[in-house]
């Protein structure tokens, strides 16, 4: 099964750790914090790297530093959800780069978009002109963050 989880151990739990805080950390001290020698540590990278537990590395970004410290978090109900309705939102909703987030919710309402902008009426022109006019929406509630208290689940 392609999706299925991947058996994991106390050392590849704490490789995935120590590459969560840091993907650039070097072989040698990833062996080293985790207390294998250097070949063990590899293999065991790239099988977990093969299985798509590790899917990629890539910078962390500042979007406090970048001019996005503004976070809303939004409620959206749509109109419609048969298959093909929900499949334009999401199509659509991928496509809009102020949305950091989106997932479906079981719940009283249908989507919820994490939606990161410059301040509060730069959240105002994306709401007004881009997720409002998302297929099938038919309301939307809005969550301003005030604080994020944790943002990263796998940094530690």
């Amino acid at each position: 099964m392609p999706n299925a989880p991947v058996p994991l151990d106390r050392i590849d739990s704490a490789i995935l750790r120590e590459l969560a805080r840091d993907g650039r950390l070097p072989v040698a001290e990833l062996a080293r914090r985790v207390g294998l020698s250097k070949t063990p540590t590899q293999a065991r990278v790239k099988r977990l790297e093969e299985a798509g537990v590790i899917q990629g590395y890539r910078a962390v970004l500042s979007p406090i530093r970048m001019g996005l410290a503004h976070v809303a978090f939004v409620e959206v109900r749509l109109t419609d959800t048969r298959e093909a309705a929900l499949q334009a939102f999401n199509h659509a909703a991928r496509a809009l780069p102020e949305v950091e987030e989106c997932h479906m919710i079981a719940g009283g309402f249908d989507y919820l978009l994490k939606v990161r902008t410059a301040d509060i009426a730069d959240y105002r022109r994306v709401m007004a002109e881009h997720i409002s006019t998302l297929p099938h929406v038919a309301s939307t509630s809005t969550y301003v963050a005030m604080e994020a208290v944790k943002e990263d689940a796998f940094s530690g």
